[in-house]
């Protein structure tokens, strides 16, 4: 960092947040928004109070990794299968349209064909971190539309994750269909290792040392984090590993008291996850593609969660329930930014069509966001107003 070492960096972060949060809870705001516009104004393209934001991030996507775990914490193995079976069709479906939208704008804007295609595909993910955090944990344990978010955003990660190997491989070299395969065969395989684990050797020490307190938090910490390294080690992303972790332990006794534990250092990280989103938005390029990028923002905005309700109206499930789950899931990914990424780094895709990604993604997050506290239940510390 430019002048700042990483302590005096975090100090700026998290001084500034506790600012943009109360004006945002006073005017009734989502959090999500006062974080990412706090790094806009403080990153590399704002007043350049914090340099690296990469490194920021890097740092910030372990809260994506808690909150991932968390959300393992939360389900029951037995359910989880039928849930991803149910899932596919509205996934593969609306991700689908979702490409089909983003191709369509960008084509429409002047953009060559390998251009649309990776904005198309970077329009197929809806937010994992955002479609979480704002879930209740009323509706994320044991109700149906928690169950269908996770489900949808599970195999969104798994088609994310095939996306960017074939993104990194085309910068190299020829797609192997054996790496494909074993994409597919890590998943089950990693969940027999945590599973194994966890049965044999993790509720023993938990039952052992069920009273003391930091022992159980402390290596629950670990287990999270080997596994998500695991998961990476053999083709997959920390986030799966980090979910499946979480599911291997959600019987135990003890996963009532883990959620509670890691709650407040999830939210700790993705403090530094939104800033470093708006942080890494060069707004001096803006101008140059705000025509598209409007376009594309409202069109995926009023596509997700129409697409989302007639897909999942189709497969039984309610469609109130379908439409809430389409808005809390209507916005891009953060894999659309690592799309875009990826796609720079192997020089296949334009800086403008890169710019329209991230710039796309951003707005959807606060637009999402702002309709999502609005309309549905939020976790209390972002939904509840302040009094005066």
């Amino acid at each position: 960092m430019v002048g700042h070492d990483l302590l005096t960096s975090l100090s700026l972060i998290y001084a500034g947040a506790a600012i943009v949060a109360t004006f945002a809870l006073f005017s009734r705001q989502s959090l999500v928004i006062a974080y990412i516009l706090l790094g806009v104004m403080m990153g590399p393209f704002g007043f350049k109070l914090v340099s690296d934001a990469n490194l920021i991030q890097d740092i910030g996507h372990v809260g994506m990794i808690f909150l991932l775990f968390l959300a393992g914490l939360h389900l029951d193995p037995k359910n989880l299968a039928s849930m991803l079976q149910r899932a596919v069709f509205v996934t593969l479906s609306t991700s689908t349209a979702f490409a089909a939208i983003g191709f369509g704008v960008a084509y429409a804007t002047g953009f060559s064909l390998m251009d649309c295609a990776l904005v198309g595909a970077a329009m197929m993910f809806s937010s994992t971190l955002l479609g979480l955090k704002l879930l209740p944990n009323s509706l994320l344990h044991g109700q149906h539309i928690g169950e269908v978010i996770i489900s949808i955003l599970l195999i969104q990660d798994l088609i994310a994750i095939l996306t960017l190997i074939v993104l990194q491989t085309s910068g190299r070299e020829s797609l192997s269909t054996a790496h494909l395969v074993k994409v597919f065969l890590s998943v089950p395989l990693l969940a027999l290792y945590a599973f194994f684990i966890e049965r044999f050797f993790l509720s023993k020490l938990f039952n052992m040392f069920e009273s003391v307190r930091e022992y159980l938090f402390i290596t629950s910490v670990g287990w999270c984090l080997l596994v998500a390294q695991v998961a990476t080690w053999i083709g997959l992303s920390h986030d799966i590993g980090a979910f499946i972790a979480g599911v291997a332990i959600a019987t135990g006794s003890v996963s009532s008291y883990l959620s509670e534990c890691f709650s407040p250092l999830r939210d700790f990280f993705l403090v530094l996850f939104f800033f470093a989103i708006g942080a890494n938005l060069n707004i001096w390029a803006l101008p140059n593609i705000m025509v598209p990028v409007v376009v594309l923002t409202i069109a995926i905005i009023i596509a997700k969660p129409s697409l989302y309700w007639w897909s999942l109206s189709h497969s039984a499930d309610e469609a109130d329930i379908g439409w809430e789950v389409g808005v809390r899931l209507g916005q891009a990914s953060e894999f659309s930014i690592l799309v875009a990424h990826v796609a720079g780094q192997s020089r296949l895709i334009s800086p403008e069509a890169s710019g329209i990604i991230q710039a796309t993604t951003i707005l959807s997050f606060v637009i999402s966001s702002y309709w999502v506290t609005q309309r549905f239940k939020t976790p209390a510390m972002i939904q509840k107003p302040v009094d005066d």
